[in-house]
Order: structure tokens, then C-alpha cells, then sequence
């Protein structure tokens, strides 16, 4: 593995995101000095906050999977997690609702799920969702070891024997006739495969290597941080300053000094340059790239992942028959993915995520009131769609279709509300408008995704969802831990112990 040659006593990380905070925490139990500039007010990067009208919106991702890999942060600098976030489990970890309106919970008991399974579907496909998680279980520690837990400077650096395994377990087929293999329900299959959107692919396309993805969260769990998502980002960089990183907000980096194929140091939108030994860029990448001056070649070529729509609202109105996270699917559902991935167009029948934060954290919304969050996958910016002119009319499609799908009274009870497009992902400096960053092609996958090294500087690191190992909190929270690690070099303890 490649690392930052020279000195590397003070890194100067730009971002304080969840990459960022990662990265920091690590570098600062390293013993490094540490300063982190971040533009907004506030740290978090997508995983913000917004308040308004005393409702708490969180601006960004919503589920929270593996919190091992908080903990591990926090570990970093001798912080308890337990100290510093108020973590608890989501149950069911989804609802789905269905067209035929019928609904499933997902539920990460392995025994609860199979008998929720069998009460829906039958005893044969209870018996087909436990050779799924049997399945799932193997490719997740598979996959975790040897690709995405580590640093790749080339395909050479894959382990063999893992990949062997991994193709042996069919993780090489398509993701969605993979599932099919387990499930004959379609209902089921859904709920197993949906998550390749995350990856900015339909399941129809996606490697069953993918299937990790539906591990984290329907079989290693869920859970939900009390303040909702922005606690995390919250905890960690209170832990980072009470350990001596410097953390600075409303400081924008306009570029990164360069001489002699080294960083020096960055310079501020107000003029200041503050030297570094290192830098670990985690803003989204193709920003980064211009920071350092850099074009690459693959720039004009890189496939980004669907763009979504998402709306916001503080309500009035109680639905007693959600859940915290709620699947709504329609009729269609390759449909789906034609629409928005292959075609450019808005979804024809969609199927969307609604998230209910109050349902197990009250304390976001004034007393007897109610927060939702609609998310709706949308095509990217590259497709030819003017925004401005289309998104107050989508609102409306979208706002009716809630209520169509159980919401009665939906935009009646509204009090608040705030939404965001794919322009205006876009503007906050998400390529494409893509807040699920590139998607996760064979080519911009393990080895083959861009590298968190930038071409000829020594010094300079990337983290985020655009490198590797991707897309999602956890892959995130490894990024920072990657990035940390081309600085300090690998941590053999931590290996040792999170894959004993």
C-alpha cells in the first residue's frame, strides 16, 4: 500500500463531513496535528441540519447502518461511543407497502423476519430468506476483508482466494435474478434488491456484490441516533476538538498551494494560506480534482448514480400506520429504473422512501406535531430537464401520490416544508446533482473506482463518496479511515480486531 512519504506532521483536512471527521479522529489518536476547515457554519457536510418553524430537518442520508464503524472513530482518540451518541434500534427497519396493498415489515431478527416471511408468502419462502441470509452474511465478510476494507493501488492488490469465493457464492451474476434465486414472491424481491439504487444502478444491472448493501441494513440492523442524523456528525466532531483537532467553520478552500510535487498548504476564500505537511480533500471529487488543478482524463467519462427529489414537511397529521422508514412501491418497478437511469425521465409510477423522524424521536417537531421526509429517485443533471420550471409541478404529482398511497390529508396538514432538486444538489457542489455520486459500475467499483491518491502529489489524500470504497454512510465513515491510513499507514490492530 502507497503512503504519504515525508513529513506528515500536520494534515490540514478540508470537509467536516463524516469522510472528514473520520479521517481527523484517526489522524489526530495517530498523534498528528490536525486542523479541519469547513465552509458551512456547522459541521456534518450532507449530513447537515435545517430548523425551521421549530421542526429539525436533517438535510441529507437518513438510515444509519454499522455503528461499529462510529465507534471505531470515536475509539481512535479514547472516546465511548455511548459517551457522546444516544443510539437505539429501529424496528422494523422498513415497512413496504405495496401496490396490491398488501405490506411487509423487514425486520432484522433473523428469526422474526422468517416468520413475518412465512405469514406473507409462505413457508418456502421463509426457507429461501434464510439461505439468503446465509448468502449475504458470507459475501458481506468476503467483501469487507477483501475489497472494501482496505486500500487498493490496483486490481493486483484483490485477493485471489476471496475472489474465487465471492464468484463461487454467485456475487459475479446480476443482482436481481441473484435475489430471484432465494425469492419467487416479487413483493420480496423488492424488498432485497431496491437497495441497489444506493449505487446508483438498477438491480437489473448491478452486480450481486451489491447485496452487502441490503445486509447492513435488513440484517446487521438499523438504528436511529436520538437528535437524528446530524448527532452523528455532531458527536464526532465535539470528540475531535476535545482532542485538539482545530476545527474551523465558514472557512472555504479555494484551491491547494502545490510545489515540487508537494502540498503546502491551502489557501483560504479570504486570502489566508495555512501550511500543511498533508491534505485530505473530502469534498466531492471532481471539486477536489479542481482544487489540486487536475483534468483527468476519466473525468468526462465517469457515470453518475440517480439524483433524487426530496420534499420536507413539518405537519400536523399523524399516521399511525408508519413506520420510522416506509417503502411505498407502485406497480412498475424495472419500469423504474428505465425511467430514471436509461431514459432521463421522471418516474411514470413511482416508488418512494418516506421517513417519519418523529416516530421514534419525538423532540424533533413542536409537541403534537410531525416531521416527513419524501425522497423520490430522480434522473441526474445530465439529462435535459429544466428544474426551475418542472419542480414546483413534480411537488404537486408528488405530494398527491403521498396522499394516494395512505397520507390522507397530506398537504393539508403541512405547516413547513422545504424541498430540494437535482439543480439544487448541483448547486451546493454535487457533480451532476448527484447527492449517491457516482454510480457503482464494474468500472468505478474496488480497484477501478478513482483513487484516494491524487496523480503526482505525494501529499494529497481524498475521501468521500467518490472514492473508494463508495456510496453511503458506512463506505463514508471508511473513506475518512482509508484516507487516514495512506497518512499514518495501516492500522493492524484495528483488522485485528474488527475481523477476529
Amino acid at each position: 500500500m502507497r503512503t504519504v512519504p515525508g513529513r506528515t506532521d500536520h494534515v490540514v483536512v478540508v470537509g467536516a463531513g463524516l469522510a472528514g471527521l473520520s479521517a481527523a479522529l484517526r489522524l489526530a489518536g495517530a498523534g498528528r496535528r490536525v486542523t479541519v476547515l469547513e465552509r458551512e457554519t456547522t459541521p456534518g457536510g450532507r449530513a447537515g441540519r435545517v430548523s425551521q418553524g421549530g421542526y429539525e430537518f436533517d438535510t441529507g442520508p437518513t438510515v444509519l447502518t454499522m455503528p461499529d464503524l462510529i465507534e471505531d472513530a470515536l475509539d481512535c482518540v479514547g472516546e465511548r461511543l455511548a459517551d457522546w451518541l444516544d443510539l437505539r434500534p429501529v424496528s422494523p427497519a422498513y415497512r413496504g407497502f405495496f401496490a396490491d396493498g398488501s405490506q411487509i415489515d423487514v425486520h432484522t431478527d433473523i428469526d422474526a423476519m422468517s416468520a413475518e416471511v412465512e405469514r406473507v408468502s409462505g413457508p418456502d419462502e421463509a426457507a429461501g430468506y434464510r439461505r439468503f441470509v446465509a448468502f449475504v452474511s458470507a459475501l458481506y465478510r468476503l467483501e469487507m476483508r477483501g475489497i472494501i476494507d482496505r486500500n487498493l493501488d490496483s486490481s493486483f492488490d484483490l485477493p485471489l482466494a476471496a475472489l474465487a469465493r465471492i464468484a463461487a457464492l454467485g456475487g459475479t451474476r446480476r443482482l436481481a435474478p441473484k435475489v430471484a434465486q432465494y425469492f419467487r414472491d416479487p413483493r420480496l424481491q423488492r424488498l432485497f434488491s431496491f437497495q441497489a439504487m444506493y449505487a446508483g444502478l438498477s438491480p437489473y444491472d448491478a452486480l450481486a456484490l451489491y447485496a452487502v448493501i441490503a445486509y447492513m441494513d435488513s440484517v446487521a440492523g438499523v438504528v436511529v441516533p436520538v437528535g437524528g442524523m446530524h448527532a452523528v456528525p455532531t458527536a464526532l466532531a465535539g470528540a475531535a476538538i476535545k482532542h485538539g483537532v482545530e476545527v474551523h467553520y465558514g472557512r472555504t478552500v479555494e484551491r491547494v498551494a502545490v510545489s515540487g510535487g508537494r502540498a503546502t498548504g491551502v489557501l483560504t476564500a479570504d486570502g489566508e494560506l495555512i501550511a500543511a505537511d498533508a491534505v485530505v480533500l473530502t469534498v466531492d471529487l471532481p471539486l477536489a480534482w479542481g482544487l489540486v488543478d487536475q483534468q483527468p482524463r476519466r473525468l468526462r467519462r465517469l457515470r453518475y448514480s440517480p439524483s433524487c427529489v426530496l420534499i420536507q414537511v413539518g405537519s400536523r397529521a399523524t399516521y399511525p400506520h408508519v413506520a420510522h422508514h416506509n417503502i411505498h412501491f407502485g406497480h412498475a418497478w424495472r419500469g423504474v429504473f428505465d425511467d430514471i437511469v436509461t431514459r432521463g425521465r421522471l418516474m411514470a409510477d413511482p416508488s418512494l422512501l418516506v421517513t417519519n423522524a418523529t416516530h421514534s424521536d419525538p423532540a424533533l417537531a413542536p409537541p403534537g406535531r410531525e416531521t416527513y421526509y419524501v425522497l423520490a429517485p430522480a434522473p441526474h443533471t445530465g439529462w435535459d430537464l429544466d428544474w426551475a420550471a418542472i419542480g414546483p409541478r413534480y411537488r404537486d404529482e408528488l405530494v398527491h401520490t403521498v396522499e394516494q398511497r395512505g397520507y390522507a390529508g397530506f398537504e393539508a396538514a403541512i405547516e413547513v416544508e422545504r424541498m430540494v432538486t437535482p439543480a439544487d444538489w448541483q448547486a451546493s457542489g454535487l457533480a451532476a446533482g448527484a447527492p449517491f455520486s457516482l454510480a457503482h459500475t464494474f468500472g468505478q467499483s474496488g480497484p477501478f473506482r478513482p483513487r484516494n491518491l491524487a496523480s503526482g502529489l505525494d501529499n494529497v489524500v481524498f475521501a468521500g463518496s467518490g472514492t473508494h470504497p463508495g456510496v453511503g454512510v458506512p463506505m463514508v465513515l471508511i473513506s475518512g479511515r482509508l484516507a487516514a491510513e495512506r497518512i499514518t499507514g495501516p492500522d493492524l490492530g484495528y483488522r485485528s480486531r474488527a475481523w477476529r
